[in-house]
C-alpha cells in the first residue's frame, strides 16, 4: 500500500507513503483513502482523522506520468478524464469535506495540485515553515480540478484565489496562515507535535456534536438562513440526545472538565 492507514485508538491515521515521488497520488492511493474516510464515517470507534506524509513533502499532486505510462493504448478515448475524475479525485475531496469525522492535515514541503486540495478539505491544516502551496494548472496549460475552483475562493477570497489559480503564485506556509488558507504555521520541528495535539483534542471532544457542527458549516455554505436554522434545530435535537451531552451538562453543573466518550 502506498498510503499507510491504521487506527490508533480513536484516531485514524492516513499517511501518504511515496516520498521518492514527493507523495504524488496514484489511482490506488486515492481509492484507499476514499475507502478509509468512508469507513471512518461509519466506525463509531473513530473520532478524528490525521492526514500526514512521509518524507520532506506532503503531496506534489497527481502522478499523471505514472498513469499514462501504465496505459496499454497509445491514446485514451475522448472523454476519459470526465469519466475518471468523478470516481477518483472528485470523490476524495467531497468525502473529506462531508464526513462528520474531523480531519487534521500536517503539511511540510510541497502541497501542490490535489495536495493543495487535501489541505483545504481538512478541517484543521497545520503547516511547517517549509511548506509551499501551489496550484500549477494554468501554467501547464490545463484547468484546476479536485474542487480547487470552489474551495480556494471560499477560503481566501476571490482576489487571492485568482492569484493562485490564474497566475500560479506559490504561497509559503507563513503567508498561507496569514491569508487564513490554513489553521497555523509552525516551525518544522513543531509540526508533528502540533498536529498530533489538535487531533488528540478533537478525538477527545463530544464526537456527535463536533460531527454535526462540521456538517452544519459545510451545508451552510450554500444554504439560506432559513434552511440553516432548520438544520441547526435538527442537529440540536440529535446532539442533545447523546451521552456526551448529558456528561457535558453534569460537568458544567459540577464545575469540572467533561470526560467525553464519543457516544
Amino acid at each position: 500500500m502506498s498510503a499507510g492507514i491504521f487506527r490508533d485508538g480513536p484516531l485514524l491515521r492516513i499517511t501518504l507513503n511515496r516520498p521518492d515521488k514527493r507523495n504524488a497520488l496514484t489511482d490506488e492511493m486515492t481509492a484507499e483513502m476514499i475507502a478509509a474516510v468512508q469507513g471512518a464515517g461509519t466506525d463509531e470507534a473513530v473520532r478524528a482523522i490525521l492526514l500526514t506524509a512521509e518524507g520532506e513533502h506532503f503531496c506534489s499532486g497527481y502522478d499523471i506520468v505514472a498513469r499514462n505510462a501504465a496505459k496499454t493504448e497509445s491514446k485514451p478515448r475522448a472523454g476519459s478524464i470526465q469519466r475518471r475524475l468523478p470516481t477518483q479525485a472528485h470523490q476524495l475531496i467531497p468525502v473529506l469535506c462531508e464526513t462528520q469525522v474531523p480531519v487534521v492535515a500536517a503539511i511540510r514541503g510541497w502541497a501542490a495540485g490535489i495536495g493543495l486540495a487535501l489541505a483545504l478539505a481538512a478541517d484543521f491544516t497545520v503547516a511547517s515553515e517549509t511548506a509551499t502551496f501551489w496550484a500549477p494548472y494554468t501554467g501547464r496549460g490545463f484547468t484546476p480540478d479536485s474542487g480547487l475552483s470552489w474551495l480556494l475562493p471560499r477560503r481566501v477570497g476571490e482576489v487571492r484565489a485568482r492569484r493562485m489559480l490564474l497566475l500560479g503564485e506559490k504561497i509559503k506556509g507563513t503567508e498561507a496562515a496569514d491569508w487564513g488558507l490554513i489553521h497555523a504555521c509552525v516551525p518544522d520541528d513543531s509540526l508533528d507535535d502540533e498536529s498530533e495535539r489538535i487531533a488528540a483534542t478533537l478525538s477527545g471532544q463530544a464526537t456527535v456534536a463536533v460531527g454535526l457542527a462540521k456538517w452544519l458549516m459545510h451545508a451552510g455554505r450554500e444554504a439560506p438562513l432559513e434552511a440553516t436554522l432548520r438544520n441547526e434545530a435538527f442537529a440540536m435535537e440529535l446532539s442533545s440526545r447523546s451521552e456526551d451531552f448529558r456528561e457535558g451538562m453534569k460537568a458544567f453543573a459540577a464545575r469540572r472538565d467533561p470526560k467525553f466518550t464519543g457516544r
